[in-house]
């Protein structure tokens, strides 16, 4: 065999071995990947998707038109223990008779290395199962068998829905690495989808025009004895291919202060925008929010359960007699409807069991709650509305779709802008949201269907004041009285958070995160009286609060208050800092030192101010005889900042740690 001959053979054989290893199938599970120890390029990753496969095409039946189906195809490598939760996979399905999807799963397989041999174990029924969220959704949860550090599974799964409006959102990154993420759509010339993406990266993409062709059986209306045979028929027609992929993709890490990490992860969405089919007129669908919003309020379970007051109307008129100011009665209502019915945990715009049920049994979801205190609300002759609203764990709702939103909550119209109330959480108050509505903005829906764009983010500052009162020793120690102060959000959480914890649990907490000091007399004031500030006050002690060297003490003045660490860790960044709502904290400090020692050094004054007026931090200090007089203030003006100014407020932190942790020095006389 000559040179050329060889040659074209030996590369002929490495491109055919280069294909064979790029082939991305279920069942080509290899010895040296269930070898593998770690992720090459992220060595603590808990697992990686080898591949990730999805396809959405159309299939014609002729009792139900086109059916929309999806089918996904993963391949998982298990590195560590942390990554057995990728061995559990639950997919949503909707199950209202007129709509129902179908789910199955297939090829369901764990392969683990025994013995130099690859063992499989597939999965049986008793790890299936299937689960009803409400009377829309239900879920099917698979959880793999024989899941050991160094498993690979692999599965499939597929929809067949008759709706095909919306296609399944499909991300192409997640918490762990990526290597491979396909997602064709096979769509025919009667559909057109516009496709949504979001992330930071994207997708290489290629689109191919196919011919179709689909036979189906033809039968003209029946005539008594006239010519009533079938025939078969051909449906002929264009479909485009797109194929979306991505590869080599490292994790999405959570940082500090991002709000949900989805919102930001590279991923694409279809919505169906018209259809057109031969010899009808072009029928359009949901393109933007007002036809959105006109559809939800119209429907029986929304607008439907909206309208309805018959069930309540002698309760509101007694809980109201007397009472003629609008505010008062807003609060009354309020109130009332947080302590008639408990929310279930359960998210959506829809009304599962109806108000009525709900106000019966005093149990309802977020729709049941919310909608039934705008319609007390309007009963009262309050201008009241209905808001959707995207909870943080949903996401941001970015474009116009009926399932951008998961939740509602009500409005109350007034001269200079609204009142935002939502009555499934017990601590809050009229503009004081619980932390999962505050999602950048809503969408109001007055009766007429018109709707309007709700920010949601809080303008007034939520605020923690300190009064901290410290005599020192001259041993180390300080004891003292510290007063703390908490208002609107942050009193919200502190409530949440402590009221129903046990006072002996609490406290031993307490100690613990203010660096095991010693707590004795804790009083807590108005604990449910929202109307007020949560207060609480104890004395405190601490034996090794300081340093002292060579006759010198020296102090960082916040003691156990003082941050010592920045959240901002990375060098850059690219989603937005989400704060949650504008806040103040405030440290107003009286220190007394010890006999025998006078001042010897204090910080200066300062103050920090950071473009945009983003963030501003105030530092004063004086003394008086024995006593230093400190008022520290931090305060971040913009809850949400753009990733731009990442950066500054980076150095802001900083600064502002440094600043606080300056140490006053005095020295034995």
């Amino acid at each position: 065999m000559n040179f050329k001959k060889q040659l074209f053979l030996l590369v002929s054989i490495l491109f055919i071995t280069n294909l064979n290893a790029q082939k991305l199938e279920l069942g080509k599970v290899t010895i040296a990947e269930l070898e593998e120890k770690q992720h090459p390029t992220e060595p603590d990753a808990p697992a990686a998707i080898l591949f990730e496969k999805g396809k959405v095409t159309f299939e014609y039946s002729q009792s139900e038109g086109f059916v929309m189906t999806t089918t996904v195809q993963v391949k998982i490598k298990i590195y560590k223990k942390e990554g057995y939760e990728w061995a559990n996979k639950a997919v949503r399905y909707y199950i209202p008779s007129n709509m129902r999807e179908n789910i199955s799963f297939d090829d369901a397989i764990t392969y683990n290395l025994v013995a130099g041999k690859i063992e499989k174990t597939k999965l049986k029924s008793d790890g299936e199962f299937d689960e009803k969220i409400n009377k829309y959704w239900s879920q099917k949860k698979i959880s793999m068998p024989n899941i050991k550090e160094g498993s690979i599974i692999e599965y499939e799964y597929t929809i067949k829905s008759p709706n095909i409006v919306t296609m399944k959102d499909w991300s192409f990154q997640t918490s762990i690495p990526v290597k491979y993420s396909e997602f064709k759509t096979y769509i025919p010339e009667y559909f057109v989808y516009k496709p949504n993406q979001k992330g930071f990266v994207f997708p290489k993409t290629t689109v191919e025009k196919n011919q179709k062709t689909v036979s189906y059986i033809y039968r003209q209306a029946f005539t008594p004895g006239g010519d009533n045979s079938a025939s078969q028929e051909k449906l002929e027609y264009e479909e485009t291919q797109t194929t979306y992929i991505c590869q080599n993709l490292p994790s999405m890490k959570d940082e500090a202060f991002v709000n949900n990490i989805d919102n930001y992860t590279s991923s694409i969405s279809h919505e169906l925008t018209m259809t057109r089919y031969p010899n009808q007129p072009y029928k359009t669908y949901s393109t933007d929010w007002e036809t959105v919003t006109k559809n939800i309020y119209e429907s029986e379970d929304f607008g439907g359960e909206l309208n309805k007051t018959g069930y309540f109307e002698q309760d509101i008129n007694t809980l109201l007699s007397g009472i003629t100011i609008r505010d008062e009665k807003i609060t009354t209502i309020f109130s009332f409807v947080k302590s008639k019915v408990k929310w279930n945990d359960y998210t959506s715009y829809y009304c599962n069991d109806g108000v009525k049920k709900s106000y019966k049994d005093n149990v309802g979801n977020v729709a049941e709650i919310n909608l039934m205190l705008t319609a007390m609300l309007r009963y009262a002759g309050i201008d009241a509305n209905p808001v959707l609203v995207s909870t943080r764990s949903n996401g941001i709702a970015m474009f116009p779709n009926r399932t951008a939103y998961n939740y509602v909550i009500a409005a109350v119209e007034i001269e200079n802008g609204l009142i935002l109330l939502d009555a499934t959480e017990r601590y809050a108050t009229p503009n004081v949201l619980p932390i999962r509505d505050l999602n950048w903005f809503g969408r109001l829906i007055r009766k007429d269907g018109t709707s309007t764009e709700v920010n949601l983010t809080p303008n007034n500052l939520s605020t923690e004041i300190n009064n901290l009162q410290v005599t020192l020793d001259n041993k180390g120690g300080i004891s003292g009285k510290i007063r703390t102060q908490y208002s609107a959000h942050n009193a919200l959480s502190f409530r949440q958070k402590n009221i129903n914890t046990n006072k002996e649990t609490y406290l031993e907490k307490l100690e613990n995160d203010k660096g095991l000091i010693e707590i004795s007399d804790y009083v807590r004031d108005n604990d449910l009286d929202l109307s007020k500030p949560i207060v609480e006050t104890y004395s405190f002690k601490d034996s090794d609060a300081f340093e002292i060297i060579n006759d010198k003490i020296y102090i960082s003045p916040l003691f156990f208050l003082s941050v010592n660490e920045n959240p901002f860790k990375q060098e850059t960044r690219e989603y937005p800092v989400d704060f949650g709502f504008p806040f103040e904290d405030t440290y107003n400090v009286n220190i007394e030192i010890p006999e025998g020692y006078i001042i010897e050094t204090l910080p200066t004054q300062a103050k920090f101010v950071t473009d945009e007026n983003l963030a501003v931090f105030k530092y004063l200090i004086s003394n008086t005889g024995n006593k230093i007089q400190m008022k520290i203030t931090s305060t971040i003006n913009s809850p949400i900042v753009s990733s731009e100014f990442y950066s500054t407020l980076k150095d802001f932190f900083q600064k502002v740690i440094e600043k606080q942790n300056e140490k006053i020095v005095l020295k034995k006389i």
